[in-house]
């Protein structure tokens, strides 16, 4: 079921309320009041027998009795009378539905079963449904509020989605107060159908919103939420306030929508990886939406802060610093400027005090000052009651400025009777007001947040110095067949066994059954060794005293072979013990690491790099990431740690070899795509000495599964499965792959190889060069919801990029848009044919029906290709621009040859 059908429910032409109401008080009734009287334009049709006539309306029997099957249906009767509803709206071909009925999945078995074949009857007809059990729908841009909300907010260009009801009816009543304005406000409701990630799909293909807000109390489609937040965070901003931080709060939050929760630091990870910027309470939520709603966004840290009063001013630099920024500090000629408008003992710093008598004149001086240095990113004016301030007088002049610049200026009157009246005018004029310093420190650092972690989503990602090679025959032997229907450890030797086969440099180590063995073994390795438990029940082998360290001889070995038995026996008397395992000591380590790895029964793999050793659990230093990895995600995943920084070297210590740590975090990540049979990964302790990373300990846990990889991920990892070694029809050896985020170099060396007439028919301008933000965009692809194939030559020992073909998929799924370039050198020779033939033969494998590009009319060569593939021409009237269409469901491949074109 396809996007394009929630245009019916947020610009539906016609409207049936089923439910509607002529009583007082019921939701019914609001119903029809409310899409009444708020202004809509769509045609009203009421459904419920027991009214001949509701609100000056003909009231229907049932939606069949309507002529013209409507737009959107919204359903507010009872939850057991639902799936006939939604039957008839289904034979009707009713385009979408609102259904604000409660009683689904939260109130047990028996909901669950209704919402299910409310589900069944809506796919069979590709009905859309928002809710079960929601407030409805509101879009003050155009006069509709199909809810039972009382009041229409103002129009804005802030899309906010909640699947609380009672969030919802807070922030509309946050919204009037402030004169907070909304282009979409949407309580999602139980998420039978839409969920959070079509309606970011579709909020941010639709230019009326310029920012989404979200409360979240947990996801139902895991994969779709996160590659629609990558997308449409690169765009524009997407705030989340998710509850259930706390294992009692997950717990309720899981019992009101009936869903299971998961781990709140993943979420964190997941909102760290796509973009999202989370807040951490329903204050924080309500100033960024203000924010977001009146001002233009941030676009650094550079904040200037001006105040009639010193200690507003230093509890605002204060508050900065506690998330690691501080004032932007002032340069001589914006000293000299407001030298020239201050009184000459004014604070010469910033925070700018302007000083208790200042008049509204100097506020307005100050701040155009600061706008027009171009030196600063955002201005916080604090206003604190003094003898001789006029606070309504200074409100008139800061609007002035909002009114005569795009600039973000946001307020902070702090007092109450007295600053009323100025609060009020900053309301009224749609400027962001906030009761405290703190309050409005933190709303402008999570926009600037935003602007800083967008910036670091399009980093580019560098390459290892050497191609990264896995042996996943040798780890699959260790893993199928020992997968049962419990979960199961596997042994130290053979889990280090499949880290080998990945590359993952480990400690060698011997079994020893008896204590004579343990003597052989550690002569055969070389003292000093260490002595460990080998036994599947005991996991911590500190705790069980089964860890012996530096033994340097064989009386040594004797006595910790006894001491660990007798330990082990003591800690777990059933514990089975397999002997004990022998390793060469590595004395004196500079560093002790944790790097492992989790299923979660939510986000699949997650991968964990922290402090490690016997002080992991105390200490809690580590980060979460969601896999796959490349060098940049693991670089990041290593710096959100404390020990990062030593890491790095400190003082005269030296650091670790980060290169190496980067490559076993990729190694770790590929080894989870590959086996959702692994359900956790432990390597406690990895060993840094002399900057070299070696595994010490490890463990495996299989658990058995259905999900096949790589479906059990929910970011869709590299496609191996579309890689071809090809021959042109102009005799040149090729590798098609598809693209990677590495790839940047190699795409900037090709553009550079491109004529002026070639960069305007693929890019449609005189480009220059490739920007960082168009390279990211190239490169770092969200493989779910895009193919792109480059073409690699071959006979050459470096990687050189020949050309590129690219389809765009709508987020519907059924569409996609292509384009292809191929360097001037390499055209004429079937690059561009072989590139084409096989990026269609992999959306027809998708289920892609359409596929579509522009072309301009000089491109002959294009046009040309495209009609001896099957694609069909339709030129605009009046432009030198032609589309290109073809529908895959109709193209046999086996027929298909193009080797002679292009």
């Amino acid at each position: 079921m396809g996007l394009y059908n929630l245009d019916k429910i947020f610009f539906p032409n016609s409207i049936a309320v089923i439910g509607a109401s002529e009583k007082k008080g019921s939701i019914g009734n609001a119903l029809i009041s409310n899409l009444i009287d708020g202004g809509t334009y769509a045609d009203l049709f009421p459904v419920n027998p027991h009214y001949p006539e509701i609100r000056g309306l003909k009231s229907y029997q049932s939606i069949s009795e309507i002529k013209n099957p409507p737009d959107l249906a919204v359903i507010a009767t009872p939850i057991q009378t639902v799936p006939d509803i939604i039957s008839e709206c289904v034979d009707r071909r009713v385009g979408a539905a609102i259904i604000i009925s409660a009683g689904g999945k939260e109130i047990g078995e028996k909901g669950k079963k209704l919402e299910a074949q409310i589900l069944q009857k809506a796919k069979e007809g590709g009905l859309r449904i928002i809710g079960p059990n929601c407030l409805g729908v509101l879009c003050p841009g155009k006069h509709l509020n199909a809810s039972f909300a009382p009041d229409m907010p103002r129009s804005g260009n802030l899309a906010f989605v909640s699947q609380s009801g009672a969030i919802c009816t807070a922030i509309l009543d946050l919204a009037f107060k402030e004169h907070i304005g909304f282009s979409h406000f949407v309580s999602i409701g139980s998420m039978l159908d839409v969920d959070f990630g079509d309606l970011i799909d579709y909020l941010g293909n639709d230019p009326r919103a310029k920012s989404i807000l979200l409360y979240i109390e947990n996801l139902t489609n895991h994969r779709k939420f996160m590659s629609a937040a990558r997308a449409v965070s690169r765009i524009k901003p997407i705030v989340v306030l998710k509850s259930g931080k706390s294992p009692a709060g997950a717990k309720a939050a899981a019992s009101h929508t009936g869903a299971m929760a998961g781990e709140d630091a993943v979420y964190d990870a997941a909102f760290r990886r796509t973009g999202v910027v989370r807040v951490e309470t329903i204050q924080e939520l309500f100033d960024c939406a203000e924010l977001m709603g009146k001002q233009p966004r941030p676009a650094g840290k550079r904040l200037a802060i001006i105040t009639n009063g010193g200690g507003p001013g230093v509890m605002a630099t204060d508050a900065l610093s506690k998330y690691g920024q501080e004032p932007e500090s002032l340069d001589n000629e914006i000293l000299d400027a407001l030298n020239q408008v201050l009184p000459p003992y004014w604070s010469r710093n910033n925070p700018i005090d302007v000083l208790g008598d200042a008049s509204p004149e100097r506020f307005q001086n100050v701040i155009e000052i600061c706008i027009n240095s171009n030196k600063f990113d955002g201005i916080l004016v604090i206003m604190v009651p003094q003898a001789l301030t006029k606070p309504k007088d200074v409100a008139d002049k800061v609007v002035e400025i909002k009114d005569k610049y795009s600039f973000p200026v946001f307020a902070n009157w702090i007092g109450g009777r007295d600053m009323a009246p100025g609060i009020e005018t900053l309301n009224n004029a749609g400027l962001p007001t906030y009761g405290t310093p703190e309050r409005a420190i933190r709303a402008f650092l999570y926009m600037y947040n935003y602007a800083r972690d967008l910036e670091l989503l399009q980093e580019i990602s560098p390459k290892l110095p050497n191609e990264i090679k896995f042996d996943r025959e040798t780890a699959k032997n260790h893993i199928i067949g020992k997968v049962g229907n419990t979960n199961k450890f596997l042994s130290e030797e053979e889990s280090k066994e499949i880290l080998a086969a990945y590359g993952i440099p480990v400690n060698e180590m011997r079994i020893a059954k008896t204590e004579d063995e343990a003597v052989s073994k550690a002569k055969e390795i070389g003292f000093s060794v260490v002595m460990k438990i080998l036994s599947p029940d005991i996991t911590h082998k500190t705790d069980a005293n089964g860890v012996q360290l530096d033994l340097r001889d064989e009386s040594h070995v004797r006595k910790a072979y006894q001491k660990i038995m007798e330990g082990a026996n003591e800690y777990n008397p059933d514990a089975r013990i397999f002997g004990v395992t022998i390793q060469k000591l590595i004395p004196w380590p500079d560093f002790e690491l944790l790097i492992g790895a989790k299923k979660d029964p939510s986000f699949g793999p997650v991968i964990l790099f922290g402090m490690g050793g016997i002080y992991t659990e105390i200490l809690k230093d580590r980060a979460l990431g969601i896999p796959p990895m490349n060098r940049l995600a693991a670089r990041r995943l290593m710096e959100e740690t404390r020990i990062y920084k030593m890491l790095k070297g400190y003082r005269n210590r030296p650091g670790a070899n980060l290169e190496k740590l980067e490559e076993i975090i990729i190694r770790v990540s590929q080894l989870m795509t590959d086996f959702p049979e692994i359900s956790e990964l432990d390597m406690n302790p990895v060993i840094v000495k002399s900057g070299e990373p070696v595994a010490i300990d490890a463990r495996i846990l299989l658990k058995e599964t259905s999900v096949q990889s790589p479906m059990h991920l929910v970011i869709s990892p590299y496609p191996e499965q579309y890689e071809f070694h090809e021959t042109t029809s102009g005799g040149l050896d090729i590798f098609i792959r598809p693209i990677k985020p590495e790839d940047a170099s190699l795409f900037e060396e090709l553009f550079q190889s491109l004529s002026p007439t070639s960069i305007y028919y693929r890019f449609f301008s005189s480009l220059k060069h490739m920007s960082k933000k168009m390279l990211a965009r190239f490169t770092q692809i969200d493989y779910d919801r895009e193919i792109a194939l480059v073409a690699i030559d071959e006979t050459t020992s470096e990687e050189k990029m020949l050309g590129i073909t690219q389809v765009f998929v709508h987020p519907d799924g059924d569409r996609g848009e292509f384009a292809i370039l191929v360097g001037d050198p390499w055209q004429g020779k079937g690059v561009g044919a072989k590139l084409l033939e096989h990026v269609l033969q992999i959306a027809k494998q998708r289920n892609i029906h359409d596929i579509y590009g522009t072309v301009l009319r000089g491109n002959t060569n294009m046009l040309r290709l495209g009609e001896k593939l099957g694609f069909t021409r339709q030129w605009d009237s009046g432009k030198e621009e032609c589309t290109l269409i073809i529908d895959l469901k109709q193209i046999d491949f086996d027929d298909l040859r193009v080797n002679d074109w292009f």
